[in-house]
């Protein structure tokens, strides 16, 4: 973990749900910090099965005076964090970080693109409203499963108008991310938070069309994959143990329970440094990261234990550790 991070207290102001499975909380913060630049978040301090945790939600604004919005989306393939968020009431009290940010927003460029897919919005929506405010090119493509998961899309539509446009899953609508791309001139950039699979499929586009890395930002939540949650066992033969992993943990959390060290930072599958070595696998590997490329996640040879998961028995890893 970064030693350097700022934690502060906080408290539950209000709650208000966008739909039946995204609440927003409004929370006072003991520290007035600067505004948080768009793409910002926060970790919150959670409770999981008594021991505790951190989870990371995206700002809806800058926040002003000591007071910031999150948006939580409860998963039923929750490991633990969102219903934890969803038990808390106003007036609750909770730990949380000063706002952080790895999905930078570079102003200088002649035209924006911004993806959303799902809770994916939160993130996006911040960075629309910076762009509106500075009459900034851009546009945003919204998708979502149905007509209900869509949260954030009337406060979209009041700040982009004819910029924003809605994709609904149920009604067979799909983002075309390579006819985005096609679309944006050579200095243009895309910002994009989703699902697992419309990041790699941006990444793999983006990658083809030959245009500079750079320009291409990106965001994961760190749990969608191809396979549902399911138990699966892990093997560590090097120091003679075998740990279940539940539906509800990850991989990371399992080994941790155990009291088996592994390095880790981000908790979102975006560093790299909590992958581990795999030498077999009863299954198949759902990686959920967005740091190994499409090559590497194909071989198998290596998987990030923070979000990745087996769809199968088991996966037998090497962790670095050895008996003493």
């Amino acid at each position: 973990m970064n030693s350097a991070t700022i934690w502060c207290d906080a408290q539950v102001a209000s709650i208000r749900d966008l739909n039946n499975d995204v609440r927003l909380f409004e929370l006072v913060t003991s520290t007035a910090f600067a505004p948080a630049p768009p793409g910002s978040h926060v970790d919150v301090a959670v409770e999981i099965n008594g021991r505790p945790a951190t989870r990371s939600y995206s700002l809806l604004g800058p926040g002003n005076a000591g007071t910031i919005e999150i948006a939580v989306k409860l998963s039923p393939d929750s490991r633990g964090g969102s219903a934890y968020m969803w038990a808390l009431r106003p007036g609750a009290k909770l730990r949380i970080t000063a706002p952080i940010n790895h999905f930078v927003l570079n102003r200088d460029c002649s035209e924006f693109v911004l993806i959303a897919g799902g809770i994916g919005v939160t993130p996006i929506y911040s960075m629309a409203k910076a762009l509106a405010a500075g009459s900034a090119n851009y546009r945003v493509l919204y998708g979502a499963r149905s007509k209900a998961d869509f949260v954030l899309a009337d406060e979209l539509k009041d700040l982009a108008g004819h910029r924003l446009q809605l994709y609904c899953g149920e009604e067979k609508q799909r983002i075309d991310i390579a006819a985005a791309i096609d679309t944006l001139p050579a200095d243009g950039e895309l910002y994009i938070c989703g699902p697992i699979g419309m990041l790699d499929e941006a990444r793999d586009v983006w990658s083809r069309s030959g245009r500079p890395a750079e320009k291409l930002r990106f965001e994961t939540f760190g749990n969608s994959g191809r396979f549902p949650n399911t138990a699966f066992t892990v093997h560590l033969p090097h120091i003679g143990k075998s740990v279940e992993v539940s539906p509800r943990q990850s991989l990371l959390e399992a080994l941790e329970s155990a009291g088996i060290e592994t390095m880790y930072d981000c908790r979102r599958g975006e560093c790299g440094l909590c992958a581990l070595d795999v030498t077999a696998v009863d299954g198949v590997i759902d990686h959920r990261d967005v740091f190994f490329s499409a090559e590497e996640k194909a071989e198998g040879h290596k998987l990030c234990a923070c979000v990745s998961r087996i769809a199968g028995a088991s996966v037998t890893v090497d962790t670095g550790e050895r008996p003493a």
